[in-house]
């Protein structure tokens, strides 16, 4: 035998693999929960870090610039309270190196001046630190004593406040062991803000000396780790309520359109199946007749050898007659015109119809309904429906077996279910799964349009079907019909109008 080229296959096995991959359906719920999920939680972490971020420096700048105002303020009423001539200032009095070159203030009233601003610095509520600085950078007064003397260079912070002469201020979580002037005597627990804050001449143009402070807010800390609880869980909330929200609007918008592409596909198989079983059974029915006439004619001057074989030709010919009929019927588009029919009506109609089957399958038949109910449908529909599960179940038993029939109202719902019960030989679970798919059926020689079109009927005037079914315990078929309000037509017999 000839071997076939490895190569050839490799491409007849690409050939193949290539429309599958090209079919495949883009899962709109999937992507959405994964893209919308990563775009509203990075927007959440987002907006959640920019709030707070801002809470902190607005509460900083607000508490320095509080601090700032507050000793400044307290060293213009130190400069009147001790009697100091006009044209001095507190910052011309903090550096006790120039006590004696004041040439109106004595160096004893500099220095009781410059002692007491200092002891209302030092007593600032939450401090950690505070120092003094002259022109120079040198530390001329501390809270802690071991850094007076010391001379700050390199500090970005204090060269600024002196040059732009306005008020500086930092938050730190951490002390920086690198700057020799943030030597606490106690550690911070959390936040520590620094504050540098100019003192002016008279004139106020000119800084002459710098007063920092650093603070440890307890309270204003309280206050941003709240506001931190509150942003955080306010931006989560949100972001999870925008987020199951619009989930819940795509999974929807997602199974409609599932819904609907399923019915376009089914309808667009319909339509063509439709088209060219109306062209196969024009060209069937004259010489379907054409042979039945034939078969007729002959069974009436055949041998008695001959009738059987004649008559079956004549139930051949039926069956294929009534197989056209079903597959006519089945893609014929359904007309939405609800009526108000009398389910008990059909029943009885049904039960008169098939009595002779059931009689001569011996098959027992329990039928339990109301006297009257009027359910959403149309006579003609609903019969075809009823006399398509009669059929089935009948030929489910053919050696004997019990059929009932039950119609119950329930009330709460608004609907009539019609449950139709057999002991036949059932059907498996896959069976039992692809029992409503199109030309799908278990019956040798069956068409499989009988169930679908009892579907499409049911769902068509807002009702449903299930079907439940075991292997040699029979096959159990429930309807659910809406019942029919004074707003539906009369109540029709499915036999005719009214």
């Amino acid at each position: 035998m000839q071997e076939l080229n490895p190569k050839l296959a490799d491409e007849g096995r690409s050939t193949q693999v290539a429309p599958d991959r090209t079919l495949r359906e883009f899962n709109l719920l999937r992507w959405f929960s994964v893209v919308s999920l990563l775009i509203i939680a990075s927007v959440a972490v987002g907006l959640g870090y920019v709030s707070t971020q801002f809470v902190v420096n607005d509460a900083v700048e607000r508490d320095a610039m509080l601090t700032a105002q507050f000793i400044q303020a307290m060293a213009k009423a130190e400069v009147r309270h001790s009697r100091i001539p006009p044209g001095t200032t507190m910052a011309e009095l903090l550096d006790p190196r120039l006590d004696h070159e004041h040439p109106y203030v004595s160096a004893d009233l500099a220095a009781s001046t410059r002692i007491e601003f200092l002891d209302h610095v030092e007593h600032l509520p939450d401090t950690l630190l505070s120092n003094v600085y002259a022109l120079d950078r040198t530390i001329v007064w501390s809270t802690n004593p071991a850094l007076i003397g010391q001379k700050i260079v390199g500090d970005d912070d204090l060269d600024e406040s002196f040059n732009s002469q306005v008020p500086v201020s930092a938050s730190y979580h951490k002390a920086n062991e690198d700057r020799e002037e943030q030597k606490f005597q106690r550690e911070p627990e959390y936040l520590f803000i620094e504050n540098y804050i100019p003192m002016f001449d008279d004139s106020g143009t000119k800084v002459l000396s710098m007063v920092e402070v650093y603070k440890e807010p307890r309270d204003l800390v309280r206050r941003i780790q709240r506001g931190y609880v509150l942003i955080w869980t306010s931006t989560l909330l949100g972001g999870a309520l925008i987020y199951f929200g619009l989930f819940w609007i795509v999974r929807r918008a997602a199974s409609m359109l599932q819904t609907q592409q399923t019915q376009l596909v089914a309808s667009e198989t319909f339509v063509a199946l439709g088209e060219m079983s109306s062209a196969v059974a024009h060209s069937l029915r004259n010489p379907l007749a054409n042979i039945r006439s034939s078969a007729e004619l002959a069974q009436e001057i055949a041998s008695e050898h001959s009738q059987k074989n004649i008559g079956d030709i004549i139930s051949q010919v039926d069956r294929m007659s009534r197989w056209v009929r079903e597959l006519l019927v089945s893609l014929r588009p359904l007309k939405d015109d609800a009526e108000a029919v009398d389910l008990r009506a059909a029943v009885d109609d049904t039960c008169h119809a098939f009595a002779q089957q059931i009689e001569r399958n011996k098959v027992q038949l329990q039928v339990s309904a109301p006297e009257q109910a009027l359910v959403v449908s149309q006579p003609v529909l609903l019969t075809q429906i009823l006399n398509s599960l009669f059929s089935n179940a009948l030929e489910a038993m053919p050696g004997g077996g019990r059929l009932t029939l039950d119609v119950v109202e329930l009330t709460s719902e608004r609907q009539f279910q019609l449950t139709l019960s057999d002991t036949g030989k059932g059907m498996s679970q896959q069976q039992e799964r692809m029992v409503f798919k199109p030309f799908f059926t278990t019956k040798q020689g069956g068409l499989g349009v009988g169930l679908v079109l009892v579907k499409r009927i049911m769902e068509r005037f807002g009702g449903a079907v299930s079907l439940t079914s075991r292997i040699e315990e029979g096959t159990r078929v429930c309807l659910t019909f809406k019942i029919a309000t004074g707003g539906d037509h009369g109540a029709q017999h499915p036999g005719g109008r009214g």
